[in-house]
């Protein structure tokens, strides 16, 4: 497995929710951008919520309502709760570390809603 390694994709219905985990392989403490972004069939990678180090947390328009990244820094862990999934959730999951020295993506987990 690579330095970051996704868990939690699936098959869930309209209205049901998920949570992603994505396990660092390094200390989580310090650095510059963490989180989750996603890439549906024929469209680009997009952000869907990510904590920025040193300050807040970004969100997706389409999700702010629904999503909600959190993180544990013991467990060098974060995750994403995704509550009342809609079809166009549909998409290729990846979680992203940034620091100054280390950058890395993770495989991806697939998630799919549909009725």
């Amino acid at each position: 497995q690579g330095p970051l390694v996704e868990s939690g994709g699936g098959v869930v219905q309209p209205g049901g929710s998920l949570r992603l985990s994505c396990a660092v392989s390094r200390s989580i403490v310090s650095f510059t951008e963490l989180g989750w972004y996603r890439q549906a069939p024929g469209k680009a990678r997009e952000l869907v919520a990510v904590i920025i180090g040193g300050g807040g947390m970004n969100y997706a328009d389409s999700v702010k309502d629904r999503f909600t990244i959190s993180r544990d820094g013991a467990k060098n862990t974060v995750y994403l709760q995704m509550n009342s999934l809609k079809p166009e959730d549909t998409a290729v999951y990846y979680c992203y570390f940034g620091s100054r020295i280390f950058n890395s993506w993770g495989q991806g987990t697939q998630v799919t809603v549909s009725s």
